[in-house]
């Protein structure tokens, strides 16, 4: 078979029509250069010039797939002590809503002991959330030293009006980014399964949500090796079928003298900071054990401040496209950059982005 071998201006000419040309179908590279090849031309470089041609086509690059692979290694977040690192989020706009009108829950989890406080509210602003940290978590447990949370609209204003009188640190995590408040949003799963096989009339659920704590804070964590009341308290909880069977716990508490009940209780809590330091140890080993298997789905994508990206588009955007709406928007310039993995960007006019977006939903854009 005789092909017609082509200079470069002709080359070119050829791969813009058969790949999106009247009949292109936008194909991959190495399926371009056999089409030309079967259309009856060739030259020395076509496959390398088919594949870096692909690569440069907005339409392409714009409709691409998204990427499911993590770009970086797990960034594993950790507590030096109990009560210092507490990470916050809503489940919100749940339906039905409870027989009291509420349809939020606030949930609020500590990073060491993962310990567990929630409230359920019909009306939720940023006044009810910085009342909920006074009440529930510096009131009880002290003035935690950082914060995690999202970038909703819940946690501006009176948020940042308390956490600076306390001198918080407030971490926000990139927009679409759950990953980094990875520990309240576990605890938001497991209370919402807890909820669900224990209300009866499917409205009651605001009722139940004290069962609900209580049954996950006397339930064992895999991360910790340990329970969260255990780790708070340095006992685990009496629970109703002990006291109703006699278990060998209350048998061998009965037997206990009254003047020895204060050396007992001494006895436990010395025994609290050893327990603790266990499951400190414990979650290390557990975090090592995730990141190396998280390491093996790595697939580094290199990106510099000043480069060309395209971002994915996610969220519920009205688009008049519909179902052909693309999946990347941009391109942007990443104007900043940290080692975290979080990018700020401008668009080709000079308008900087206010809010800072995760390396993972980035991808570089060829021209």
């Amino acid at each position: 078979m005789l092909l017609l071998c082509l200079d470069r201006a002709s080359a070119d000419r050829v791969m813009k029509e058969v790949h999106a040309g009247v009949c292109g179908p936008h194909m991959v590279g190495h399926m371009l250069a056999r089409k030309i090849m079967r259309t009856g031309y060739f030259w020395l470089t076509m496959e390398t010039d088919c594949c870096q041609f692909v690569q440069r086509c907005p339409e392409c690059q714009i409709h691409g797939d998204l990427i499911h692979v993590p770009p970086s290694e797990l960034h594993a977040l950790t507590s030096p002590w109990p009560f210092s690192v507490w990470g916050i989020d809503i489940i919100e706009k749940i339906s039905p809503k409870s027989s009291s009108g509420h349809e939020f829950i606030l949930v609020a989890i500590d990073y060491f002991t993962k310990w567990v406080e929630a409230a359920s509210y019909a009306r939720l602003t940023s006044a009810g959330v910085a009342s909920f940290i006074r009440s529930h978590i510096i009131c009880r447990y002290g003035v935690p030293h950082e914060l995690i949370s999202d970038r909703g609209v819940h946690f501006r204003v009176e948020v940042d009006t308390l956490v600076q009188r306390y001198s918080i640190r407030h971490h926000r995590s990139s927009t679409y980014r759950p990953q980094t408040n990875g520990a309240v949003e576990a605890a938001n799963k497991n209370i919402k399964r807890i909820l669900r096989r224990m209300v009866e009339t499917s409205r009651d659920w605001s009722e139940k949500l004290p069962f609900a704590l209580w049954a996950y804070r006397t339930s064992f964590r895999t991360s910790t090796g340990a329970t969260p009341y255990s780790l708070v308290y340095g006992m685990e909880a009496m629970l109703p079928v002990e006291i109703e069977m006699g278990s060998l716990r209350v048998a061998l508490e009965q037997q206990i003298p009254e003047a020895d009940w204060p050396q007992a209780r001494f006895d436990q809590l010395n025994l609290l900071d050893e327990r603790r330091l266990r499951a400190a140890d414990h979650v290390r080993a557990y975090q090592r054990k995730m990141a190396c298997a998280f390491k093996k789905r790595v697939r580094p994508r290199p990106l510099r401040i000043g480069d060309l990206v395209l971002k994915v588009i996610r969220g519920l955007i009205r688009d008049p496209k519909g179902k052909f709406r693309p999946n990347w928007s941009g391109p942007y310039f990443i104007r900043e950059l940290t080692p975290e993995g979080a990018a700020w960007l401008m668009d080709l006019d000079g308008n900087r982005f206010l809010e800072p977006t995760n390396v993972d939903q980035l991808k570089r854009y060829y021209v």
